[in-house]
């Protein structure tokens, strides 16, 4: 799930020609006007911070479809007056599978379930913030590599490149790929690389 904030960035192509990028409205409705025109062309959206490739709704009018895509915080308040109490903690139920060692140990940690599992991720989230970003902009520049540049010769030895951190193999491997997707893999794959940007 792709899940949109106020600095969620997505990036369209038309082949390998970059087609637009920016908030997720303006680049929805940017290629939904496009497809409206040519329904047969191909146009790839990626959300720049996960390198997934995107989908969205294209039902309505343009208004529709961009303020299905704006990010909660921009919503209007509809929800009742506030009451005296906790405040909601905007939690998201969903799924999870463990083995039973690892229900048995929850079990025993002081807390419900949900709150152990905050607390676990939130201390990894901030144990090495800087690792974090790196894994980060690994995973988003190698999905998006083989989603758009996984034919391209080298590609495998520039995704070992960029979990090796070897900023100028690379920059090397890369080199001969088309310009616009190439261009935007080295801005995904940046923080990846200690001493500066691709």
């Amino acid at each position: 799930m792709n899940t949109i904030s106020s600095n969620t960035i997505w990036t369209s192509f038309h082949g390998h020609h970059l087609f637009a990028t920016g908030a997720p409205a303006d680049v929805a409705l940017a290629v939904h006007r496009a497809l409206r025109d040519d329904p047969k062309a191909t146009i790839v959206i990626f959300d720049d911070r996960t390198g997934r490739s995107v989908d969205f709704d294209r039902r309505g009018t343009d208004e529709e479809i961009a303020a299905r895509l704006r990010p909660p915080e921009t919503w209007p308040d509809t929800s009742p007056p506030r009451r005296a109490g906790r405040p909601k903690l905007g939690v998201v139920a969903k799924e999870v599978t463990l083995l039973p060692r690892h229900w048995d140990w929850l079990e025993q940690q002081p807390g419900s379930t949900s709150a152990v599992l905050r607390r676990l991720i939130d201390e990894a989230r901030k144990g090495d913030p800087e690792r974090e970003t790196v894994r980060q902009a690994q995973t988003a520049a190698d999905r998006f590599m083989q989603a758009l540049l996984g034919d391209q010769a080298g590609y495998e030895d520039a995704a070992r490149a960029l979990y090796q951190g070897d900023k100028e193999a690379f920059m090397a491997l890369t080199r001969g790929w088309p310009a616009d997707p190439r261009d935007h893999a080295r801005r995904l794959a940046a923080p990846a690389f200690a001493g500066g940007g691709a």
